[in-house]
């Protein structure tokens, strides 16, 4: 199994289209939105301050998740960080290290991309205990509650670069 993270841009028109049959269960749509407001988000603005990226599994989009800095911070945000959002493997290939994956190979990236990014950020609700067991044992920090999300309370966390 070939695994890579690619840019949105450089995806060709096929794999943009598996991409948009990326599915979630129901309870991580909650969290993370569906891979159509992801590439809303994506078409929207700048290609300088958002980028999109596939994970492709044997050239398969099986995964997705955008990064942030600059002007498109979040008010949670440190003027200083890139942000990660709407992080998302394809129902069919959870459980399989992906999304661990994703998040491993984040730091590096970023410092490709934006070089001036000190550290990476995110917010995630509170109640979701698999997502937060990911980035906590992955090195990432709870800094204290971000706001008040769609679902419950999410927790702010950063990686330092």
């Amino acid at each position: 199994m070939k695994t890579q993270v690619v840019g949105y841009e450089a995806l060709r028109r096929v794999q943009r289209q598996e991409l948009e049959l990326l599915e979630l269960p129901h309870e991580q749509k909650m969290y993370a939105g569906d891979i159509f407001g992801a590439l809303n988000t994506l078409g929207s603005t700048s290609e300088d301050h958002v980028r999109g990226f596939a994970l492709l599994v044997d050239d398969t989009p099986r995964g997705f998740f955008l990064l942030k800095h600059g002007a498109l911070l979040p008010s949670w945000a440190d003027a200083d960080a890139a942000t990660l959002h709407a992080l998302m493997i394809d129902v069919e290939w959870q459980g399989r290290g992906l999304g661990k994956q994703c998040v491993q190979g984040l730091p590096e990236l970023v410092q490709t991309l934006w070089p001036d990014v000190r550290q990476l950020m995110l917010s995630v609700d509170a109640e979701n205990q698999t997502a937060l067991g990911l980035y906590l044992g992955l090195g990432w920090v709870d800094r204290g509650t971000a706001y008040r999300g769609r679902v419950g309370y999410e927790r702010r966390m950063a990686l330092a670069l």
